[in-house]
C-alpha cells in the first residue's frame, strides 16, 4: 500500500498494540510513516525470538518494512563446517518476511569477525578466493530474488591499521589483498542479479575525531570501484550514536550523504541506535537524552532526502553493548527505538516525527526485487 498525502494523518495517529505488562500502549506505525516519504523502515530482529514469540513477531509485522536477520546471515551461523550450511533458521526468517510483504536485508558476506576457524585456517590466495566465491554463490543464490538488499563487505575502512587507501587489516585483505572487496561484490552480482549491493561501514557519521578520515577512504574507494565497474549499488552508514555529550555528527556528515548520492549510490542507515551507558538519571531522564539524539540525527540525514531506508539494530530496549557502548564499562539501558516488550518511549515518538517531517526521499528506484508478496 503505497500512501498519498492525503493519508499521511491517518498514518501517524497511534493505534492500540496489544503487548504484554507495560508495553501496552499506543504505537506509532512506523513504516506507515515512512513509506509516506518513500523510505523504508525495519529491525534487525533475533531470528529466534522472531519463531517462537508472537507478541515479538506481531510487533515486528505491524511496525517494520524491512528486517535485517541479525546473526543469521553471517558464516559462524550459515557454515559453520567447509562441507555443511546451515540454512534452517536464515529459510524460516525468508519465509515469514515474504508471508507478510516484508523486504530482507542480507547481513554479511566479508567481515573481520563472526568466522568460522575453519575459514581462517585456509592458506593460500586460491584456497582463500575459491572458499568465498563459493560462499557467496551458495547463500546470495539461495535467496537470489528475495533480498532487498546484501552487506557484501562489513567494515572494510579502519585508517589507523596503516594499510593504503585505508583499508582494514582483515584476513580476507591479507589473503587476498585490496582485490577481495571487487571480488566479493563480483560474485555477489553473479549469485543475485537484481539485489541491491552495499558496503556497510561505522563511524563515517562523525564530523569530529576519525570521522573525516574514514569518510575519505570510503569516498576513495567508492570511486575506484565506480570506475573499475564493481557493482557497487549503496552505502550502509551503521549510526551507532553516543548519549550524553555533544553530538558528533553535523553538516559534514550531510555533506558526505550528499557526496554519496552524487556518485549514483542509494545510501541506508542499517544499525541505528543510540547509547546511554554514560548517562546517569532516572529512565525519564534518559529517555528524553535518548530521543533528543534520535530527532537531531534524523532529521539531519533525512533532511537530505538521499536516505532509502532506517534500520534499528535491535527491536525493543534489552541491556546490552551498542556498537558505541565503551566494552569497559556497563551496557546501554534503553538505547533503542522502543522500550522492553515494544513500550512506547519518548524516543519512538521521535522517530515518528522525525519520520513524518522528512521531505520525500529522491533516491534512486528502491526495491528491485520482490519479496514474495507485494509491499503494504
Amino acid at each position: 500500500m503505497r500512501l498519498t498525502r492525503r493519508r499521511l494523518a491517518g498514518a501517524i495517529s497511534w493505534a492500540v498494540v496489544p503487548a504484554r505488562g507495560q508495553g501496552i500502549g499506543p504505537s506509532p506505525a512506523l513504516g506507515r510513516l515512512a513509506e509516506a516519504r518513500g523510505l523504508l523502515f525495519g529491525f534487525a530482529i533475533r531470528a529466534g525470538r522472531l519463531l517462537s514469540d508472537a507478541d515479538y513477531a506481531a510487533f515486528v509485522v505491524r511496525q517494520a518494512d524491512i528486517l535485517v536477520p541479525e546473526n543469521a546471515c553471517k558464516w559462524e551461523s550459515l557454515h559453520p563446517q567447509p562441507d555443511r550450511y546451515d540454512f534452517g533458521r536464515l529459510d524460516q526468517v525468508a519465509d515469514f518476511a515474504a508471508g507478510h510483504g516484508l523486504r530482507l536485508r542480507g547481513h554479511n558476506f566479508c567481515w573481520h569477525r563472526a568466522l568460522p576457524d575453519w575459514v581462517e585456517r585456509i592458506t593460500g590466495p586460491a584456497a582463500v578466493r575459491a572458499v568465498l566465491e563459493a560462499h557467496i554463490a551458495t547463500v546470495a543464490g539461495r535467496y537470489a530474488g528475495r533480498m532487498h538488499s546484501w552487506d557484501v563487505v562489513n567494515e572494510p575502512i579502519q585508517p589507523t591499521d596503516g594499510l593504503p587507501g585505508g583499508l582494514r587489516d582483515t584476513f580476507w585483505y591479507r589473503s587476498l589483498g585490496p582485490g577481495y572487496i571487487d571480488l566479493a561484490f563480483a560474485a555477489a552480482r553473479r549469485a543475485d542479479p537484481k539485489a541491491l549491493l552495499c558496503i556497510n561501514d561505522y563511524g563515517l557519521e562523525n564530523d569530529d575525531g576519525g570521522g573525516p578520515a574514514r569518510r575519505e577512504a570510503m569516498l576513495s574507494l567508492l570511486r575506484g570501484m565506480l570506475a573499475r565497474g564493481v557493482p557497487v549499488g549503496g552505502v550502509g552508514l551503521q549510526s551507532h550514536l553516543r548519549a550524553g555529550g555533544a553530538d558528533r555528527f553535523g553538516p559534514g556528515l550531510a555533506r558526505f550523504i550528499g557526496e554519496l548520492a552524487g556518485l549514483g549510490l542509494r545510501v541506508l542507515i542499517t544499525e541505528l541506535d543510540v547509547d546511554d551507558s554514560r548517562l546517569d538519571g532516572s529512565d525519564d531522564e534518559i529517555d528524553r537524552e535518548v530521543a533528543g539524539v534520535y530527532r537531531r540525527y534524523l532529521d539531519l540525514v533525512l533532511g537530505t532526502g538521499a536516505i532509502e531506508a532506517v534500520t534499528s539494530w535491535g527491536v525493543w530496549d534489552n541491556r546490552h553493548y551498542t556498537g558505541a557502548t565503551p566494552p569497559d564499562g556497563p551496557p546501554a539501558r534503553r538505547a533503542l527505538v522502543f522500550g522492553p516488550e515494544g513500550e512506547i518511549k519518548p524516543a519512538s515518538r521521535a522517530v515518528a516525527a522525525a519520520l513524518a517531517a522528512a521531505p520525500p526521499a529522491v533516491h534512486l528506484q528502491a526495491g528491485s526485487v520482490t519479496t514474495g508478496a507485494s509491499p503494504r
